[in-house]
């Protein structure tokens, strides 16, 4: 076992003197450390004996009892101080607090060497490295006996848990969610204290800390492998796991979810082939429920979402960003929260099947907060390619209203409309003889028309955008014109291609 404080003191040749927090002398020394930054306690992992030549005190009262806590809810196991260096006077309020808590305050003798200090801690601790790697190696153990479903998941955490003889929860630090949907939620105390601080990343404070909550002491330190995983351990007994062995245990844990993230991979793959080909039109309706039912949708009721993950960009911008990529880990989160979902990306946005009883907050919780979300009315099989319409037009409307969540034929209405029906007529009408026109020719009229509406309408600003000659955007114009009937140069005409171009833009995304 690790040498104690007091084992440490009683060392003849080194003439340690304890000045205060003798009830902590049982206290267990993992390693020594030196640090003279002033918040020392950000450089403890747990068990360490601090040491400093003063510079780490501060000079008021106040100051002292605020280190002395500091240290101890980080766990340290003391602090040892040099004297006839920079430290100032220790003040009688610092003595009580390091009694109280208790924390072993040790007086190292001018001019003892620090390094003597720690050749002592490092020669104890032989035994306890061939401890550590014992058990180290029985960490990795539980990867290899670990299967790769995410079934597997739980008991993983648990036989792991067991072993380091403590409580261990892994959740998502932006919501304090478990991270799988199979794990344990944190405890009431832990989700109380940190409820304030749910959706920043930066919840540790750091990789890895110790804290002191409601009288236990928690660490939270990250899963290696993915960004927003936090894994909180509550020992159960003193002393406390090993620093070095749960770093290990975290990287068992981060391998193992990389194992079913990879695995999810996989049928998410699956899901975006089939759900090409349904909306295309190219499964049979047995062949559409079959597939569902196999991503455990109910294939009689279910809703269609469509995604974008910039809720407050412009409904016409001309460039819109990739939110593809941004919107890339949805499928993931909602597996993480139960939800059964099949998913596509194409062109530049999210679809996603979920069961109809799916709440909005779960999707939009899932989707980010900077998403917004077109759903479709309840359909079943038959209708799936007029659910992706729908949710087409509830994602338009969503954009246009600046609204996270939007329903077909329950939200706002979206330019006047009620419905996709009347927006592909309006389309239809408007724009009809100029799709028409470029079915036969490699043509380029609706993306001048697009882009000299973005112009204001300036001749000077198409050319130079699309790189052509100014006569040449006054042709294009003049023969869109032509071909729909309008006069290109009444305000009442631009303002119903700008509509028109709203809707076979969103819709055709």
């Amino acid at each position: 076992m690790a040498i104690t404080v007091g084992e440490l003191v009683a060392e003849p040749q080194l003439g340690l003197t304890l000045l205060a927090g003798s009830a902590g002398l049982d206290n267990r020394i993992t390693w020594a450390h030196t640090s003279d930054l002033p918040r020392l306690w950000e450089w403890v992992t747990g068990g360490e004996l601090m040491m400093t030549n003063g510079l780490s005190i501060p000079a008021d009262a106040d100051g002292q009892v605020a280190l002395a806590e500091a240290l101890m809810d980080s766990g340290a196991s003391a602090l040892a101080i040099g004297e006839k260096m920079h430290a100032p006077p220790l003040t009688a309020e610092f003595l009580e607090a390091c009694n109280r808590l208790p924390l072993p305050l040790v007086n190292i003798p001018y001019p003892l060497p620090f390094i003597a200090i720690a050749r002592s801690v490092a020669e104890s601790s032989l035994l306890e490295e061939s401890r550590r790697l014992r058990q180290t190696a029985r960490v990795y153990d539980l990867l290899r006996t670990a299967g790769a479903s995410e079934d597997h998941w739980q008991s993983l955490v648990q036989r792991l848990a067991t072993e380091l003889d403590a409580d261990l929860f892994v959740v998502d630090r932006r919501c304090l969610h478990p991270w799988h949907p199979d794990g344990q939620a944190l405890p009431v105390f832990l989700a109380e204290e940190w409820a304030p601080l749910s959706g920043q990343v930066g919840l540790a404070g750091k990789n890895f800390q110790w804290h002191r909550i409601r009288g236990r002491h928690v660490l939270t330190m990250d899963i290696p492998t993915h960004a927003n995983a936090l894994l909180v351990v509550l020992p159960n007994s003193e002393p406390h796991p090993d620093a070095v062995v749960l770093l290990h245990a975290a990287t068992v844990l981060g391998l193992q979810l990389s194992r079913i993230v990879l695995s999810l991979e996989g049928r998410h793959r699956l899901a975006g082939e089939f759900l090409l080909q349904a909306t295309d039109g190219r499964l049979g309706a047995a062949e559409i429920e079959s597939r569902l039912a196999a991503f455990d949708v109910p294939p009689q009721d279910f809703l269609l979402a469509s995604m974008s993950a910039d809720a407050f960009r412009s409904a016409d911008a001309s460039k819109p960003a990739d939110d593809g990529d941004r919107l890339a880990n949805v499928h993931i989160e909602l597996w993480r929260h139960g939800v059964a979902s099949a998913s596509l990306k194409r062109n530049n946005r999210l679809h996603v099947v979920v069961p109809a009883d799916v709440p909005d907050d779960v999707l939009m919780h899932c989707a980010g907060a900077d998403a917004a979300i077109g759903i479709s009315a309840p359909a079943a099989v038959a209708t799936i390619q007029r659910a992706l319409q729908e949710s087409l037009w509830a994602l338009g409307s969503a954009r246009a209203n600046k609204l996270g969540l939007a329903r077909y034929a329950e939200g706002p209405s979206w330019l006047g409309l009620t419905g996709f029906e009347e927006g592909t007529a309006l389309v239809r009408r408007l724009l009809g003889p100029i799709f028409d026109y470029e079915q036969s020719r490699e043509g380029d009229l609706i993306v001048t028309l697009r882009t000299y509406l973005d112009s204001q309408r300036s001749w000077q600003k198409t050319a130079t955008a699309l790189f052509a000659h100014r006569q040449t955007i006054i042709y294009r114009i003049r023969k869109i014109g032509e071909l729909t009937g309008l006069d290109m140069g009444e305000t009442s005409t631009v303002a119903q291609l700008w509509f028109a171009l709203q809707i076979h833009e969103a819709m055709h995304q």
